[in-house]
């Protein structure tokens, strides 16, 4: 994916989020958002894998489908859904572990 388009759809991407918050408010079970942010993507005609198992590859070896992400986008961005006042390390950590298991640059 090249910088250009990437650009343009994480633009696209963090619009839908927005107009769920906007919708939505704070306070909402995570399940909620994903659900509401699913149907803000097909109609804006971006492509989605949701819940998507990816197996870990080690030596090799693909071991399992142990690594599930809520969204993957375009199968290039690997979108983590979060219900939090703020994100925390630990949320980080674990979007940085996805990108690098699934061979993914963005998130």
């Amino acid at each position: 994916m090249d910088v250009k388009k990437d650009s343009m759809l994480s633009g696209k991407i963090i619009g839908c989020a927005m107009e769920v918050h906007r919708q939505l408010g704070p306070g909402l079970l995570e399940s909620i958002y994903e659900e509401c942010l699913c149907y803000e993507l097909e109609q804006s005609g971006i492509n989605f894998e949701r819940q998507k198992f990816i197996p870990i590859d080690y030596k090799g070896q693909k071991l399992g489908n142990k690594l599930k992400i809520d969204l993957m986008i375009e199968d290039e961005i690997i979108v983590e859904l979060k219900s939090a006042k703020k994100i925390e390390s630990i949320h980080e950590a674990q979007l940085l572990t996805y990108l690098k298991l699934a061979k993914k640059k963005y998130g």
